[in-house]
């Protein structure tokens, strides 16, 4: 049997990129690959994980905010269909870019928070629950470095990621069109004292920061890939 041809595809070329743009060794990223269809399945899986863990949320707000209050489990979702896109042949630079950005804007703030209000969420989820959510999540980042190999983030595929990543900030924390903030459940009110700011405040500030940084890095690595391309000779790493 064929397990490379029944559970994903040959991978595609690997440009030769700074460190910092592909962090991922080549042989791990070939196997992201080469059984991409188990990554995707993983993927969905979580996705439908979230959607429970945000059941409480969902109805707490009108339907119209729903699309914002999903966070991870949209970012799981856009990479499961980002790689199974690729998988047939269909690849979508918007759906690898989405990919991208929401993998690392949510897999880096869920830790963050998690480490911020570490008694809360253990008092509430347990220590078990806790771990969970903090390893699955820092997943989340790592699978999104596999996705330069088949995407140089082209910067009309950029604009749309940002444009819904900061809309998305915009309703999770500063101006919902309609009712509450639509940001995850942190375990304290948003107006509770920590440090020398409040709950609501740490929490966006790490999105805000968190929005900002897959935009630089999916620019800065289509510069490299661009530069790589144009280069001589381009050996793979």
């Amino acid at each position: 049997m064929d397990l490379v041809g029944s559970l994903g595809r040959d991978p595609p070329d690997r440009e030769s990129l700074p460190r910092w743009a592909a962090p991922l060794p080549k042989t791990l990223e070939d196997i992201a690959y080469r059984f991409v269809w188990v990554i995707v399945a993983i993927n969905l899986a979580g996705t439908a994980f979230g959607f429970w863990y945000y059941r409480f949320q969902f109805g707490r707000h009108p339907v119209e905010m729903w699309p914002f209050i999903p966070d991870s489990p949209l970012a799981t979702l856009f990479i499961a269909l980002a790689l199974a896109s690729w998988a047939v042949g269909r690849s979508s630079d918007t759906l690898a870019t989405l990919a991208f950005f929401g993998n690392i804007k949510l897999g880096l703030w869920t830790p963050y928070v998690l480490v911020a209000f570490s008694p809360g969420f253990l008092a509430n989820s347990g220590p078990a629950m806790y771990a969970f959510l903090f390893v699955s999540h820092l997943a989340m980042v790592v699978q999104a470095f596999v996705l330069h190999r088949m995407t140089d983030f082209p910067v009309k595929a950029v604009v749309i990621a940002t444009t819904w990543y900061t809309v998305d900030l915009l309703m999770d924390y500063f101006v919902p069109l309609v009712g509450d903030v639509t940001h995850t459940s942190v375990p304290y009110a948003g107006s509770t004292p920590w440090f020398t700011t409040t709950v609501l405040q740490v929490a966006a500030a790490g999105a805000v920061t968190l929005t900002v940084i897959p935009l630089f890095l999916a620019l800065g690595t289509r510069v490299a890939t661009l530069r790589a391309r144009d280069a001589p000779e381009n050996p793979a790493r």
